[in-house]
């Protein structure tokens, strides 16, 4: 029996894995962007410095990354257990979702579902190594899947509503960029006047 979102025989196939590489390359550009400028901006908060809160409140460093680590390992692993099944139908109003936008923007402060693992607050140089294994990890479950259409796989997010494979790596890498915006102010506290 073939997969349930196989391309079908013929021109169809083609024009669908076409659709699938060709909607990919803005997600791929996006991802590569984001996680570029978080280990840029991460690199500018001293390693002694790496877990130690801002005075004014709110997550130190290690928790952001820690943070990023456990959603993108969520979204790996929800992607690649809702791949394994037959696409759920969902209606078209059920797909109305908020735009992803919202996540990049730090207009609305949001309270992440699941609180940060203190076991995986570690030094500096490791946390970013795993941040970069992570991204490794969704990039080739991105291209072992290249060919087939992931926009049939939804699932539901705590905030947004529901949103298709696709988008949830889109709003992997607008979720970096919302945290790195935040690891910018961190480290802007450090740099010497």
């Amino acid at each position: 029996m073939a997969r349930p979102d196989a391309p079908c025989p013929g021109v169809w196939s083609n024009q669908l894995v076409n659709y699938s590489v060709s909607r990919l390359a803005p997600i791929l550009e996006k991802l590569a962007h984001a996680q570029s400028r978080m280990l840029s901006t991460a690199d500018e908060v001293p390693a002694d410095q790496w877990r130690t809160r801002p005075k004014r409140g709110g997550w130190c460093a290690a928790e952001i990354v820690a943070h990023l680590i456990m959603v993108e390992r969520s979204v790996v692993g929800s992607a690649d257990r809702v791949t394994q099944h037959r696409p759920r139908r969902v209606s078209r109003l059920k797909r109305l979702h908020l735009p992803l936008a919202l996540v990049e923007a730090r207009l609305v402060k949001r309270q992440a579902p699941v609180p940060v693992d203190p076991d995986m607050l570690g030094e500096k140089e490791t946390m970013l190594a795993e941040l970069r294994n992570v991204r490794e990890r969704m990039l080739a479950f991105i291209d072992e899947t290249k060919e087939r259409n992931l926009g049939v796989y939804r699932w539901r997010h705590p905030f947004l509503g529901s949103l298709s494979a696709y988008e949830w790596f889109e709003m992997v890498a607008r979720h970096e960029l919302r945290h790195e915006k935040q690891m910018r102010e961190i480290a802007a506290g450090y740099r010497k006047p």
